[in-house]
């Protein structure tokens, strides 16, 4: 996970990096083919980091497909840690749905209260452990297609198999949603720049991973 820092500046080194991510920002606008085509375009830049290249992909609408992988199966992981949210929070609505429609018992309001928070607190564990998991399962996506990113057995193998790479990668994946979120913070339209400015940021941060992740254990 050498220089995994240089993802936040490593996008200026492209002589076209605000055209390309202008452009890029504009169409991760289309709403759903706009962020899927966001995905392929980062993994199209990951391929230059591949290639020795410190250079971003051509920002247009080719990267569909590829994208289109990654997109399904982060949508199923973030579907399965809604629904394991939803074991505890369905029980805490009907709870709460009843005692409303009569006298309410103090009992079974507090144990809908919790439920209510144990559902959340389910769901936060479980987005923030698919953030740590993400690098393995898009690598792994991107290289064997759907089935691959989801052999959860696999995507934990590798991911477990260096822990402090992946904290790293993971901690990086949140610093770049961050960074995403700043143009909403500063000012609405900066979401454009700084949403595309992230994915970027994303390849170099996948690239390190991949190349610690394959560099074999010493000793």
């Amino acid at each position: 996970m050498e220089r995994i820092t240089d993802a936040f500046v490593w996008p200026v080194r492209d002589p076209e990096w605000v055209t390309k991510i202008l452009i890029i920002g504009l169409i991760n606008l289309i709403p759903i083919l706009g962020a899927i085509n966001g995905i392929g375009w980062m993994l199209a830049s990951l391929d230059r980091l591949r290639a020795g290249e410190e250079k971003l992909a051509p920002a247009n609408l080719d990267n569909l497909g590829r994208g289109a992988r990654v997109f399904v199966v982060e949508l199923v992981y973030a579907l399965a840690v809604v629904a394991i949210g939803m074991v505890l929070y369905l029980p805490a609505l009907g709870i709460t749905v009843q005692q409303n429609q009569g006298h309410a018992n103090a009992g079974l309001i507090a144990l809908a209260f919790l439920l209510t928070l144990a559902a959340f607190g389910l769901i936060a564990l479980g987005s923030l452990a698919l953030t740590f998991m993400l690098p393995s399962v898009i690598l792994a996506t991107d290289a064997g297609g759907i089935a691959a990113g989801l052999h959860v057995g696999a995507v934990l193998k590798r991911s477990r198999a260096k822990p402090m790479d992946t904290l790293i990668a993971g901690l990086m994946l949140i610093a770049a949603s961050f960074v995403s979120s700043l143009g909403v913070i500063a000012c609405g339209i900066g979401a454009v720049f700084t949403a595309a400015y992230s994915q970027a940021m994303q390849a170099w941060i996948l690239r390190s991973f991949e190349i610690g992740s394959t560099t074999p254990k010493v000793g």
